[in-house]
């Protein structure tokens, strides 16, 4: 069984994976070591490590590199936050991303340089384009960005989220990612309508996986918040405990 085919999967509506987000090997390593069955990664936590904003600012052959490096530190399934395909054909896109070893990429639906929705039909062919290069090799999680982006109203959102949310399912995306939701009604009716695999975003911890598995949702991620959590502690208690000749490991 190929790694693309595990992590597809184990995308079970109420039964979810929950797949924490690394940055780089090491805590890659960590994920795998701690038990979990697949490893993501942040767009958000790579480009920090690699000193860029995220929005596509990272090279793409850094953002690649970074990717094979995760991938061939683990056994487990890798998916990538691959933001909206740093402007890679999706042939190029495919061929280039299959080379890291990563098995599953995200794939989100607003401009980063300018936060304005993709117009559903051009990124509806985008990733139908994307699922024919690459055959079963790849499962595509497709973000929904109409609540982050604030879309129009919050019905109008809702709209938004599930028309986008069918038709990239209906182009071959293997699940949906409608970022930003905590509301667990309304993310019931987002996997209840949308007829697929739905991804939850575990946020700060308002909700626990159990509240997502009741909701039907197939799986959880964590975007950058373990890096924001641990670099916070880097800054904010390590430095200034040394700036002040204090222990740090006490602090």
């Amino acid at each position: 069984m190929s790694l693309a085919t595990t992590l597809r999967d184990l995308q079970v509506p109420g039964t979810p994976i929950v797949v924490p987000n690394a940055w780089d090997a090491a805590s890659a390593r960590m994920v795998e070591a701690a038990g979990f069955a697949a490893v993501a990664t942040s767009s958000n936590a790579t480009a920090a490590v690699l000193g860029y904003e995220d929005g596509e600012h990272a090279p793409v052959d850094d953002v690649l590199a970074g990717a094979a490096r995760i991938a061939q530190s683990v056994s487990v399934p890798v998916t990538v936050d691959f933001e909206r395909g740093y402007r890679l054909a999706p042939e190029e896109l495919v061929e280039r991303f299959v080379a890291t070893g990563a098995v599953g990429l995200n794939l989100e639906d607003s401009d980063p340089a300018t936060g304005s929705m993709i117009d559903v039909s051009e990124q509806a062919d985008f990733l139908a384009a994307v699922r024919a290069a690459a055959g079963d090799a790849l499962v595509i999680n497709a973000r929904i960005d109409a609540f982050i982006r604030q879309a129009g109203t919050a019905d109008e959102q809702v709209r938004t989220a599930l028309d986008r949310g069918q038709r990239y399912l209906q182009a071959g995306a293997d699940c949906v990612y409608p970022i930003g939701v905590g509301d667990l009604d309304l993310i019931a009716t987002l996997v209840t309508e949308v007829g697929g695999p739905v991804n939850a975003g575990y946020g700060q911890g308002a909700n626990s996986v159990a509240d997502y598995a009741a909701r039907g949702v197939a799986r959880v991620t964590f975007g950058p918040m373990f890096q924001r959590h641990l670099y916070a502690k880097f800054a904010d208690a390590l430095l200034p405990a040394i700036a002040a000749d204090r222990n740090p490991f006490t602090a």
